[in-house]
């Protein structure tokens, strides 16, 4: 991944003033509001089925109300170059469609019964439906870029169901050895959170331009987002649930090493970091674990470095935001980076 936005591409001599940065969802979404309107319909006609139980199945998705934020990067990205129309709402479909089958897949995978507070659909009709669930988003995405020769995009959007699969396989053997260090954390994060955003960021740049110079600026960006959501959402294991809105140590119990707990292990005495190893190794934690994890994280600075290291990525992807010409998509999506690494959930 390069260290620096790729060359500008603005060669516009008098831009016009600045928008004001949004702050919160509701502002950064309102340059594509009614876009994002019309992509909802456009949603629900991807996923309607013809046999019964699969659109009953497709329907309580659907129901399921998320941020929607990659199809908001997506067109939000598109209208950076162009008006939004019917290429970017497939590219926002075709991300979506693969999302939620990742999604479903991820909950058989983890055998979880809930999602957003909802019963997950493995957990309503059973693992079988689920695995067919994804299957079936899948194929449709695929046929939805197929039926109108988006190549580019599918090839995108394929590439990074790859290194997800790859990022997820990876986390899985260092789960095991717990030998994780921060180059292979970054590689993990990038493959797995990364790779989907930067695909939704370069997918929208491509429906509206063939510019290869701003589509790579757009994949950069969405990269380095990506790393810094993630980063973000691994804090969250350290923060509590009155700020996250979850339990603290989920991480932990599944062995995930994340960064605050590689920086902490990497810089501690040699005693200390067999106490802590031995700790994350248990099957079983309880309360008392998780908070001696957590403490040890705090006091040898691995909170603090993940934040460094979060907040720099934001600053690398605003960055490849400067030389575009100033326009609302543009600021809003400068209020996004902000909005990623400020969240509170």
């Amino acid at each position: 991944m390069p260290d620096a936005p790729p060359p500008s591409v603005d060669g516009s001599a008098h831009a016009p003033p600045e928008p004001p940065i949004p702050t919160d969802l509701a502002a950064i979404r309102a340059p594509v509001a009614d876009e994002l309107s019309a992509f909802r319909t456009y949603f629900r006609e991807a996923m309607r089925a013809d046999q019964f139980l699969l659109d009953k199945v497709t329907q309580y998705v659907l129901r399921q109300k998320g941020k929607r934020i990659r199809p908001l990067l997506v067109l939000l990205s598109a209208q950076l170059f162009g008006p939004v129309g019917e290429p970017s709402f497939r590219a926002a479909a075709l991300v979506e469609l693969l999302h939620t089958a990742t999604l479903v897949h991820d909950d058989v995978v983890d055998e979880a019964d809930e999602r957003r507070g909802v019963f997950s659909v493995n957990a309503l009709w059973k693992n079988k439906v689920a695995v067919l669930l994804g299957d079936f988003l899948l194929s449709r995405g695929l046929l939805l870029s197929l039926d109108h020769q988006d190549y580019d995009i599918l090839h995108t959007l394929s590439d990074a169901v790859r290194r997800m699969s790859e990022g997820e396989l990876l986390q899985i053997e260092k789960s095991r050895l717990l030998d994780i260090d921060e180059a292979t954390y970054f590689q993990i994060i990038g493959d797995k959170t990364a790779s989907l955003i930067a695909a939704c960021t370069k997918s929208g740049a491509v429906s509206t331009t063939d510019d290869d110079t701003a589509i790579e600026r757009m994949r950069v960006f969405g990269e380095k987002l990506g790393r810094a959501f993630q980063i973000r959402d691994d804090l969250f294991d350290y923060a509590g649930a009155d700020v996250a809105g979850k339990p603290m140590g989920i991480d932990l119990q599944e062995k995930k090493m994340t960064l605050p707990l590689i920086y902490a292990l990497r810089e501690a005495p040699s005693a200390e970091r067999k106490r802590i190893l031995k700790i994350v190794k248990k099957d079983d934690k309880d309360r008392s674990d998780v908070r001696a994890v957590t403490a040890f994280v705090k006091t040898q600075g691995g909170i603090a470095y993940a934040r460094q290291q979060m907040t720099t990525l934001a600053a690398e992807a605003r960055a490849c935001l400067d030389d575009l010409p100033p326009s609302d998509a543009r600021a809003s999506l400068i209020g996004l980076t902000q909005y990623t690494i400020r969240r509170t959930r």
